[in-house]
């Protein structure tokens, strides 16, 4: 859209008057602009008040949007069409996780608890006049649907023969306090090998109530064919897997398993006791890992007889991978794969460092997950090679679903 001999007047009279950071704000907040009326144009099919066969809806005004940059506040005007919907692809919204960021740290930011930290970063997105409580209100609530959405969608597309459970630590504001907030993850391997985010909860504590309620939604959501739960050894945890994921067996984590050996044993003994240990995982069928495990015990408890004990204790739950495909095992015999989810949730809460309510740190958490999740299915890659996944089922034609009372 070319400017009328009095718009350029008029810019001309602005760059005069501006100077330094000021000039740039202007010529790019009249650029912006532009560009938003031209692609708007094109949206329609015709410039204004242009009678063309090649209209598909008519301009109905503007609504007003401010655009932070570093340059300062922009004030731009998004035209509204009667038909349809029109935003400019250069406004393009921001990822997920850079639009739960930018609230959670503008939550923050307006509710009086931010640090220094917090207010360079306010800064850095190049606010200098803050923003509004409603404003903040706007973002988490556009946010917030479309994270629920994903939150509860049903699971029952496929069956999922392994699920893999863990829990990362954040600090959050309850009632005037800062607490630790546990942030439990459950991801899944579909029946085809694929994998795929199935949810998560923030709350209190990892106990047995806790993690009941997270599976019971999972289940209740249409969770299906569930033949092995990988976790670590959380007293809580593993009761709530035995009593609501009937059918399925438990893994314990064995790098999990390995951190708790080497706290019962001298620092300068711990490459040797885990090199043994591992020995039980490289035997090639499942009677030599659990004949392996007894030999190993029995060595290591010559000189640490608590080992002894521990593998003694964990024998069954450490070897239960050993009763599936042996394709399958190195991937099934800790909770690794979701080493990179927790590193990436941390990452981005780190930066934020206090959560202002546990909703935020939700907020946050499952916009990470969403994007995994979306990385997966778009571009998929077999985690599990391809027929390895068919002796799982072997007589079975359905997903094993759920009663609802089941597990309860």
């Amino acid at each position: 859209m070319a400017l009328s001999q009095h718009d350029l007047l008029r810019l001309m009279e602005s760059l005069r008057a501006a100077d330094g950071i000021e000039l740039i704000r202007v010529v790019a907040q009249r650029i912006l602009q532009e560009l938003i009326e031209a692609e708007a144009t094109a949206h329609i099919g015709a410039e204004p008040g242009e009678h063309a066969e090649t209209r598909t809806t008519m301009r109905n005004g503007h609504r007003a949007k401010v655009l932070t940059t570093q340059a300062g506040d922009l004030d731009l005007a998004i035209p509204k069409v009667r038909t349809g919907s029109f935003f400019p692809s250069l406004l393009e919204r921001r990822r997920r996780i850079d639009q739960a960021l930018y609230a959670v740290i503008m939550e923050s930011y307006v509710q009086g608890v931010s640090t220094r930290s917090v207010d360079d970063l306010v800064k850095a997105l190049g606010s200098d006049t803050g923003i509004s409580k409603s404003e903040v209100s706007r973002i988490c609530d556009g946010l917030d649907e479309e994270l629920t959405v994903f939150r509860t969608r049903p699971l029952d597309h496929t069956r999922f023969p392994y699920v893999y459970l863990d829990a990362t630590y954040c600090k959050a504001r309850v009632n005037h306090q800062i607490v630790s907030q546990a942030v439990v993850i459950a991801t899944g391997i579909t029946e085809d090998g694929g994998r795929e985010v199935l949810g998560l909860m923030v709350g209190d504590s990892e106990t047995e109530v806790f993690w009941s309620q997270f599976l019971r939604s999972l289940r209740e959501r249409g969770l299906g064919g569930v033949r092995l739960v990988i976790a670590d050894h959380h007293s809580g945890l593993v009761k709530a897997v035995r009593k609501v994921m009937l059918g399925a067996g438990y893994q314990r984590c064995r790098v999990h398993f390995l951190r708790n050996v080497f706290g019962v044993i001298p620092k300068d003994a711990a490459e040797m006791v885990a090199a043994t240990i591992r020995t039980i995982f490289a035997q090639p069928h499942a009677a030599g890992v659990r004949a392996q495990l007894d030999t190993v015990a029995d060595l290591l408890g010559r000189q640490f007889p608590k080992v002894r004990a521990m593998l003694l204790e964990a024998k069954t739950d450490l070897t239960a991978f050993a009763d599936f495909p042996d394709r399958h095992w190195k991937k099934i015999q800790s909770t690794n794969p979701l080493e990179r989810i927790n590193r990436e949730i941390k990452r981005r809460t780190d930066v934020v460092q206090i959560f202002p309510n546990p909703d935020a740190l939700e907020r946050l958490t499952t916009a990470v997950l969403v994007e995994m999740h979306d990385e997966w299915i778009a571009f998929p890659r077999r985690y599990l090679p391809e027929g390895s996944m068919d002796t799982i089922y072997p007589n079975e034609d359905q997903p094993n679903t759920v009663t609802p009372h089941e597990g309860t």
